[in-house]
């Protein structure tokens, strides 16, 4: 067995932006590479397909027409996007709405950019009523998959008319996709995000939004003269209160830091000492011939050096402040 090793995030491979993959669930996407960085310069891009600003729908000046605001998008697959993902999208006058026809009064046209960056109304299917279900006689179209909704028109007269305000919708979740709705938490070492809620299956197939993200991996060096690894762990507490019918319990858990000590050259040139202050990822493998297992730990790197007299080495006492607990890898 070979002896164990700690290596750090001394720099990263880049990644440009791809679909992340849909786990079958519409809540939890996955992207090709992991773990991702968050060293400095090198943190990743997240984009949800959705509205980041204006898109505002008014009633157009002639029978059957809205007017669209200008506004920009979170969606780098689509014609025009930047660096950022973000496509900027010019207003848009006198875009034309479908109305029911004879007995089927009710219509829902759905106001959308498709994926070459067109504002572009889609119509339901007539009813005699609304549905909430989409593709459903009377419900919402199901949209193009790389089209982004941003309102709805909801008419249920036959008979051509100016819009009114009443009938145009554009509640986020309901009748806008929002780049920024539903919200998500990420996990920086699998590299998959998860939405507070599952992505509505609104586009065509009953598919969810186009997720995408662009980041960085760690490039691994070895801190040489490592001792003492210590991962961040949580531990648990108990506090009791006494009452007259006894005590009263209560649990509580607390992370700690990831520690270790490196014995230095100068404490100053030492490359990973120049880390120091960023978050970084570290690699611990108990043994260094192996992939795995492994731990890691993402974190702010800390350390305190010490230069004793009398001819002693000089060493770093070194700490790793993470927001999550070492993840440890079997396999």
């Amino acid at each position: 067995m070979g002896q164990p090793i700690l290596r750090y995030e001394s720099g990263q491979t880049a990644y440009a932006f791809e679909e992340m993959t849909d786990s079958g669930d519409q809540t939890t996407f996955s992207a090709s590479f992991s773990p991702i960085s968050r060293a400095s310069g090198a943190t990743a891009s997240i984009c949800p397909y959705g509205v980041k600003t204006g898109f505002a729908i008014t009633p157009g000046s002639s029978n059957d027409e809205v007017d669209v605001a200008a506004g920009t998008l979170c969606a780098p697959g689509m014609t025009g996007a930047d660096a950022n993902g973000d496509v900027a999208i010019s207003a848009a006058s006198g875009v034309s709405i479908t109305r029911g026809l004879t007995t089927d009064t009710h219509n829902i046209t759905s106001i959308t950019v498709d994926s070459t960056g067109t504002v572009t109304a889609v119509s339901g299917t007539d009813s005699t009523a609304f549905s909430e279900t989409r593709g459903a006689a009377g419900g919402p179209p199901l949209i193009p998959v790389g089209s982004v909704e941003i309102g709805q028109v909801r008419t249920t007269s036959v008979s051509a008319a100016i819009v009114l305000s009443s009938e145009i919708y554009q509640v986020p979740g309901l009748h806008q996709e929002r780049s920024d709705y539903p919200v998500y938490d990420v996990n920086y070492a699998t590299g998959e995000i998860t939405f507070v809620d599952a992505l509505p299956t609104i586009h065509t197939g009953t598919v969810p939004k186009k997720v995408y993200i662009k980041g960085y991996t760690p490039l691994f060096a070895p801190i040489p003269k490592v001792s003492d690894w210590v991962p961040a762990e949580s531990t648990y507490s108990i506090n009791s209160t006494d009452t007259y019918d006894g005590p009263v319990g209560s649990s509580s858990s607390s992370l700690n830091q990831a520690t270790f000590t490196a014995i230095v050259q100068d404490g100053i040139t030492d490359n990973f000492i120049s880390k120091k202050g960023d978050n970084i990822w570290f690699e611990f493998r108990p043994d260094r011939d192996l992939t795995v297992p492994k731990q890691l730990t993402q974190g702010i790197f800390g350390i305190s050096r010490t230069y004793p007299a009398g001819g002693g080495s000089f060493s770093a006492s070194c700490t790793v402040t993470p927001e999550d607990a070492t993840v440890d890898v079997a396999s």
